[in-house]
């Protein structure tokens, strides 16, 4: 961690570092977990939690954004390839709107 870094940046899983995603974890089985005190990054550095964002608006270390991008197009193909998978659970009408959602987050990263 560099002792003067004024970046907003992203965590590295940054689809799984999501809110909602605790949200659900704490719905479905009544533990809260609390956040992490220093998160590895997009761009490979650590830094405390609350120096990182989710939101594409906030974040200002360029490599960053490029990680959640290509992180957020990944997990949009791969959502819609597992729908189309025999036995899914997922609709391909849920699967086309996650895809929408996460392709329009990737959209927002890659524009600065």
């Amino acid at each position: 961690m560099s002792e003067i870094d004024p970046h907003i940046h992203v965590d590295r899983q940054v689809v799984q570092a999501s809110a909602g995603l605790r949200d659900v974890m704490a719905s479905a089985f009544g533990l809260v977990t609390d956040a992490p005190a220093v998160v590895s990054t997009g761009c490979g550095l650590e830094v405390p939690y609350a120096m990182t964002s989710a939101r594409p608006e906030s974040v200002t270390c360029l490599p960053c954004r490029e990680h959640a991008h290509r992180e957020h197009l990944h997990f949009a193909g791969r959502v819609e390839r597992l729908s189309r998978m025999a036995g899914s659970t997922i609709t391909s009408d849920q699967a086309s709107q996650v895809g929408q959602r996460h392709r329009g987050l990737a959209k927002r990263f890659s524009s600065y």
